[in-house]
């Protein structure tokens, strides 16, 4: 297949399929690139499906500057692509003074619910739910009674994942103890598998044997490190059981690639509006494979399916970091 480049700026470049249609779907991935083995590549992976399915093509960048966020959507938009789809919750401030100026165009946010914008259609995820299943499966598994949670940037949604995760962990064992680190306070946090690694050892001093990583690519650190120290990890957003098996206890699965591939399948007629993908909808939920499946017993599966349908039945109600902006079961 043949590629031809578009610069934005003098930096990044925009791979656009040479004869595509004008209304090719696009898609703009957050920082740390496509291929970071969690969020951007799980929605690579759902775009990649349905090209594979359809024979279609789609137009895609990986940023590399927050500058490039507006003019990535203006791009895309004025070369005719729809939808355009864009990865993250930094693209809320550039979908803000993009999408009116292209009102024939739709735009899909992932990780993005809180917009006024007719033309956008806007998935959360309830990651709180998922996180919850993969803190229990933690404590299951912890034999030193200390579990970590170690997030990429600093943000509410991040805390979201821990508090979810903390729920679940002591649902399993009350007196669990839970460390929890955040990597940075930038967009850079999302990439940085050494800090990863220091924040991994750092967790095992304090007794931790089981650690949960949400950081995009930052996490790869942690799961390498893990692996190498002889504890537990968990993944996020992708299956990330392969990378190490038998070391990766489950990982907690958001299914950005069925949103995106979802998205392209509908194409111009996509439905715009505000939709959370939870447990009920299969939008979240946990990793078994032949990788962890000597991990995973059958009382630890059974106790967290029975956990995963009284969510959904509403027995279980799991604390939203949203809700109050703080958590009761863990204080970040």
């Amino acid at each position: 297949m043949t590629l031809m480049k578009t610069f934005l700026g003098a930096a990044a470049a925009m791979a656009v399929t040479a004869g595509a249609a004008l209304a090719d779907p696009a898609i703009i991935f957050d920082l740390g690139g496509k291929f970071d083995k969690s969020f951007n590549e799980a929605a690579f992976n759902g775009a990649k499906r349905w090209a594979d399915e359809t024979g279609g093509s789609f137009r895609e960048i990986e940023l590399q500057s927050e500058a490039q966020r507006e003019q990535a959507l203006r791009r895309f938009a004025e070369a005719g692509s729809n939808p355009v789809i864009t990865m993250g919750f930094a693209m809320a401030d550039p979908l803000s003074a993009v999408a009116a100026d292209y009102p024939d165009t739709k735009f899909v946010a992932v990780d993005v619910t809180w917009l006024d914008a007719p033309n956008v259609r806007q998935i959360g995820f309830a990651e709180h739910e998922g996180s919850y299943l993969v803190g229990m499966l933690a404590a299951m598994a912890s034999k030193s009674g200390t579990v970590g949670f170690i997030g990429g940037m600093d943000i509410p949604l991040i805390r979201h994942f821990g508090c979810g995760y903390a729920q679940g962990a002591k649902a399993v064992n009350p007196d669990v103890k839970i460390v929890a680190n955040m990597t940075g306070t930038t967009p850079a946090a999302w990439n940085d598998p050494v800090k990863g690694s220091e924040l991994t050892k750092a967790q095992m001093s304090q007794g931790a044997d089981v650690v949960y990583a949400a950081a995009g690519g930052t996490g790869v650190g942690v799961l390498q490190t893990a692996a190498d120290e002889g504890i537990l990890s968990i993944g996020v957003d992708s299956n990330q059981n392969h990378l190490h098996p038998g070391k990766v206890l489950t990982s907690m699965l958001k299914r950005v690639d069925v949103a995106v591939y979802d998205a392209m399948k509908a194409g111009e007629n996509v439905e715009t509006g505000v939709f959370t993908l939870g447990l009920a909808e299969e939008g979240v939920g946990y990793a078994l494979d032949e990788n962890n499946a000597e991990l995973i017993t059958d009382e630890m599966k059974a106790a967290v399916d029975a956990a995963r349908e009284k969510i959904i039945g509403g027995e279980i109600e799991v604390e939203a970091y949203y809700t109050n902006d703080s958590c009761s079961a863990l204080d970040f």
